[in-house]
């Protein structure tokens, strides 16, 4: 129990995690002031496995019916036989040249055309079927704006939505609120929930880049929980949730070959994006947390290490954004969204990408079956 007592006293050090002068002894509960209880982040865990559970509740029994009823299907294509040569060699290079096709038929004493309809089958059955992304995205959307409008009529009359300058006057005496308590709970439990999904969601080309944004969003609440900045915490997490909205909508529509909707809902979302991601964020949260409060309290370690956190999700954004305008201009070009921003290794146009396959083994073929 020392042990355990002494790691305790040395993580929780005053002189880390408040300003200085303040001590725990300061933010106990009084009469005015209700402050947050760090015990309380654990709520969020069983609210997360609830979470999970009305995600499953909604995909199957709301956004599944209505993808197949705007002509998704909910079939798996046809499975390639199991052969331990192939499948090394398909996990090892996804792609094959005609030489490479005739030595694996060679060792298998099989045909060209058995090798490549062995790999194309093969890639089909690796590729997620759309009505599975789409009930992933239908879920996202509901979440993110439920959440959006939650958090927009909880701070629409709170001074510091308006000006950032009140995250830090009379800092770090600020009351928890039960609409704080709520807001940081509910988001906490979504990016619990969002970090386990995405073992399991359909992997993305941005899976890394996301599985840390998820993981740095989640320190930053439990972050600004522990110090009490929970007042920058909600600027925070309100700024993101807006392009979130737009950006699952526009999935949705690409989905289920909307394609006019999903231009117009994807031009706003790049919009919204831009004016959130790189106006709101640095001009509102890092641009507060690295000239405002330092002339009105003094720094602190904590104060620094919440501060890296914000600088690497603004590096993120930036890194996404680049994304965006790279989609962006190739839909002016082509009059239109080609596919999901984030779109699979696999998916976007793999049918295109197997038939030109094909074609190109066919040429290939005649050209050597010519020079023999």
């Amino acid at each position: 129990m020392d042990v355990f007592g002494n790691f305790s006293r040395w993580f929780w050090n005053p002189d880390v995690w408040l300003p200085p002068n303040i001590t725990w002894t300061d933010l106990k509960d009084s009469e005015d002031v209700k402050y947050a209880r760090f015990e309380d982040i654990y709520y969020a865990l069983p609210l997360a496995l609830f979470f999970c559970f009305v995600r499953l509740v909604l995909e199957r029994f709301v956004f599944s019916p209505m993808g197949m009823y705007f002509g998704l299907r909910n079939t798996r294509p046809k499975k390639a036989s199991e052969n331990v040569l192939l499948e090394k060699a398909f996990k090892a290079n996804g792609r094959f040249d005609y030489k490479s096709v005739q030595g694996l038929a060679k060792k298998l004493h099989w045909s060209d055309r058995q090798v490549e309809r062995w790999f194309r089958l093969r890639r089909k059955q690796s590729r997620p079927i759309t009505l599975k992304k789409f009930t992933e995205s239908g879920w996202r959307f509901t979440y993110y704006i439920s959440v959006l409008t939650y958090g927009l009529v909880f701070l629409w009359d709170k001074p510091w939505l308006w000006d950032s300058a009140h995250c830090w006057y009379g800092y770090p005496h600020h009351s928890m609120t039960p609409g704080i308590w709520w807001y940081y709970m509910i988001q906490m439990a979504f990016y619990w929930s969002l970090i386990v999904f995405q073992f399991f969601d359909t992997k993305r080309k941005d899976f890394w880049q996301m599985f840390v944004h998820h993981v740095v969003a989640l320190m930053l609440l439990l972050f600004s929980w522990a110090c009490n900045m929970t007042r920058v915490g909600t600027l925070v997490l309100v700024i993101h949730d807006f392009a979130d909205v737009p950006l699952e909508a526009a999935k949705m529509a690409k989905y289920i070959n909307k394609q006019r909707l999903c231009d117009s809902i994807f031009g706003f979302f790049t919009l919204t994006w831009f004016i959130t991601r790189l106006g709101l964020f640095p001009y509102k949260v890092v641009y507060s947390t690295l000239y405002e409060a330092p002339t009105i309290l003094p720094m602190f370690s904590a104060y620094y290490i919440f501060n890296s956190l914000l600088i690497l999700l603004q590096l993120l954004h930036i890194l996404w954004s680049f994304m965006i305008l790279r989609i962006t201009v190739a839909a002016v070009a082509a009059g239109k969204i080609e596919k999901d921003m984030r779109s699979d290794d696999s998916d976007s146009s793999e049918s295109e990408n197997l038939s030109e396959s094909d074609g190109n083994l066919d040429t290939k073929r005649l050209n050597s079956e010519g020079e023999h």
